[in-house]
This record gives structure tokens, C-alpha cells and sequence, in this order.
């Protein structure tokens, strides 16, 4: 009965994470909200850990312009993130992709909470 009981809880606690998830994503619709949820995914080529959002220096500039021109262009996030991505290369996006090695910094933190949770779970069990 304490499983069960456990189970609801983490039941709920998955709920309300991706319910709050899904209400704080961004809703982007405009081309300038546009512009400035993209500046804010892509990095500065020639800063440490700076978005273009945030940089002032002439590559970030130039990324800007780039991300300007191509939604004015009509192209989708996804293009327009592929087609920076060609061209500075894949550290040019601040987060991490979500294929190959890089699926790996997603799904690690998840793999060892659900490793963590059932050894908890056995423990208490054993008690």
C-alpha cells in the first residue's frame, strides 16, 4: 500500500512538472517575439557563454542580422536554427542537441533519478 501511495506521488509530481512545462513554454507568434526567443537559443561565435541576446560584440551582430533576414525570409525556427547550425557549426546553439551523444546529457539525469528511486524503493521495501 505504500508503493501505491508513492506511486501516486511521483504520479503527480510528473503531472504538474509537464503541466507547468507546457504553460511556460513560449508561445511565439510576432517576428519581432520571434527574433527574440531564436537570439536568445544561439550563442555568441566569439563570447563564452553569451547569447546573441545579450552580446554587443560584431559576430553576434552579424548572427542577429542573419536571424532577422531569415524570418522575414518566412523560414520556421527549425530552418532557421539548421541553417545557423551549418554554417557556424553545432556549438553555435547554447543547448545541447537532442540527438546522438547529445541525447545522452537529456536522458543521464533521468536514467540516474530512476536509478536512485528504485533503490529507494528496495530499501524501504527490505524494512
Amino acid at each position: 500500500m505504500r508503493v501505491l501511495r508513492s506511486f501516486r506521488l511521483w504520479l503527480l509530481v510528473a503531472v504538474v512538472v509537464t503541466g507547468a512545462t507546457l504553460l511556460l513554454s513560449p508561445r511565439v507568434s510576432t517576428p519581432a517575439s520571434r527574433i527574440a526567443h531564436l537570439e536568445s537559443l544561439v550563442k555568441c561565435p566569439s563570447c563564452q557563454d553569451l547569447s546573441v541576446a545579450q552580446s554587443t560584440s560584431a559576430s553576434s551582430l552579424a548572427v542577429r542580422a542573419d536571424i532577422t533576414r531569415l524570418v522575414h525570409a518566412g523560414e520556421s525556427d527549425a530552418q532557421i536554427l539548421t541553417t545557423l547550425e551549418s554554417s557556424y557549426g553545432p556549438s553555435i546553439l547554447l543547448s545541447p542537441p537532442t540527438s546522438g551523444w547529445g541525447s545522452l546529457l537529456w536522458i543521464g539525469p533521468l536514467g540516474v533519478v530512476s536509478v536512485l528511486v528504485g533503490v529507494l524503493v528496495t530499501v524501504r521495501r527490505r524494512r
